[in-house]
């Protein structure tokens, strides 16, 4: 892709404002915008109105800098402003590419400084020292398509999923919800004590805290009930999965699953109770802070120093 062209429309006021506007052509070129400016493109012989026409027309962008004077040239339609401002009117009414045109505002209040036919624009506000510091990178950002752009727009299924994620809020019980088939390890098979034995990994509805996966654990290792099949130091949980480590899917069918199903009741059972005393002293807590406070208000406002 070439760089973006940009031409500059603006009004003589004077030296210190024609200083400026040839400071932010450079900086924009510096900034990698192919920036095109009468000072730097129009030579002595050049035909003015052909120039401002042709730059208008063929450049990517027009940077049309506001000042009271320019705004005055501009509606009044004198001189090389008024000139452009035809133009650039007349495009806009034909092309309808409004964002081709951005109005900066250099001098002034919008108010005062903006021609008839920008009024309504968005524009770059570049007017004093603090406002260039402020507002001068969202120019170049513009014109080298830069900016900020909305993130994809979600296709029904991938709503549909998210929505069907929400409903396990963190208040439901924890359950699993199947093995994940594509994270089921393969069996060594070299002879090895335990080569028959793979990774087989469960889903969870939601990812537990660390509370409950500790609880769930330390249950597997130590079940209430068991088969004698049964393998402790295998089960650990990594985010919203379960994983045994040293078993196999057959064994799972056969033995480990009403143990999957007791440790995980078992957890959500007594993270429950914890997460409720925790509450409960909570407040407490809250109670005697509270009944605390009166009592000093109470002996507060008793006090008398005078």
């Amino acid at each position: 892709m070439s760089d973006p062209k940009a031409f500059i429309s603006y009004s003589w006021d004077d030296d210190q404002h024609k200083e400026w506007v040839a400071e932010l052509a450079t900086d924009l070129r510096n900034d990698g915008v192919e920036t095109i400016l009468d000072q730097w493109h129009a030579v002595p012989g050049d035909q003015l109105p052909e120039f401002m026409e042709k730059h208008i027309r063929e450049n990517d962008y027009v940077l049309i800098i506001c000042t009271p004077n320019y705004r005055f040239k501009s509606d009044e339609r004198k001189g090389g402003v008024g000139y452009e401002g035809g133009i650039m009117t007349a495009e806009v009414h034909t092309s309808r590419n409004h964002r081709k045109f951005i109005p900066i505002l250099a001098r002034g209040t919008w108010e005062n400084a903006a021609p008839s036919w920008l009024k309504g624009k968005y524009y770059i506000d570049l007017s004093s020292l603090d406002k260039h510091k402020e507002n001068y990178s969202d120019l170049p950002a513009t014109l080298l398509g830069q900016n900020p752009v909305a993130p994809p727009l979600r296709s029904s299924s991938q709503i549909s999923s998210r929505l069907q994620t929400k409903k396990s809020s963190s208040n439901d019980p924890l359950k699993i919800v199947g093995v994940i088939v594509d994270e089921v390890t393969e069996p060594t098979m070299d002879g090895t004590p335990g080569s028959a034995l793979y990774t087989v990994p469960f889903r969870l509805n939601r990812q537990p805290s660390s509370l409950w996966s500790d609880i769930f654990v330390r249950t597997w290792n130590s079940p209430p009930s068991f088969s004698s099949m049964h393998r402790p130091g295998i089960a650990r949980v990594i985010g919203s999965k379960i994983i045994l480590d040293g078993t196999a899917i057959d064994e799972v069918k056969k033995y480990h699953k009403e143990t999957l199903i007791l440790c995980v009741n078992e957890a959500n059972e007594k993270e429950a109770r914890i997460l409720d005393n925790k509450r409960q002293e909570k407040e407490r807590q809250r109670q005697r802070t509270e009944k605390h406070r009166e009592i000093v208000k109470n002996i507060a406002d008793d006090l008398k120093f005078d």
